[in-house]
């Protein structure tokens, strides 16, 4: 079984994804773990040291290698992955099952606010800034979100009902 999560960052890819690969007995990968393992450097240090642009070719080379080699997986996305180079036709696949965890704008806000330090992308963000910016990044991506298999709002759920609902859609 092959399954991709995809979504904004907060929205629970890493997590959730954990959880659905217990419940499967499946292995579970985080796509910027790979990198950051292959590289040595977290995600912060490389946007720092080599910049988006280095990153994201990074990211593209990374998932198409991974897709290539593995057969049984969860496998989380970053949230810009999708929304780069051709990276959501890679995974275009029907024996791909890819899911995107949609959250509200107020969703993620909340979770974001307590996780600025490890995201670079809004660690200088002040609280309306940050409500701001992902309202905006969100629209821009959504497109490239939308281009899944399935959608799953994880508002207002628990994480028991957000597996449970993937579960049932990959049979």
């Amino acid at each position: 079984m092959k399954i991709i999560l995809v979504g904004y960052m907060g929205s629970g890819k890493s997590y959730i994804g954990k959880l659905i690969s217990q419940t499967l007995n499946i292995p579970f990968y985080d796509l910027d773990s790979l990198i950051e393992k292959d590289l040595n450097l977290n995600i912060k240090e490389i946007f720092q040291q080599k910049g988006e642009l280095f990153f994201r070719k990074k990211e593209r080379n990374t998932l198409a290698e991974f897709l290539k080699v593995t057969d049984h997986y969860v496998l989380a996305l970053g949230g810009g992955t999708p929304c780069y180079y051709d990276n959501f036709e890679l995974y275009a696949s029907p024996t791909i099952h890819s899911i995107y965890l949609k959250a509200s704008v107020k969703t993620l806000q909340d979770r974001l606010k307590i996780q600025k330090a490890t995201r670079p992308l809004i660690s200088n963000f002040n609280n309306d800034e940050l409500s701001d910016f992902i309202a905006k990044h969100v629209f821009e991506r959504s497109y490239f979100y939308h281009q899944v298999h399935s959608v799953v709002v994880v508002d207002a759920k628990s994480d028991v009902e957000i597996v449970s609902e993937i579960v049932s859609k990959l049979t």
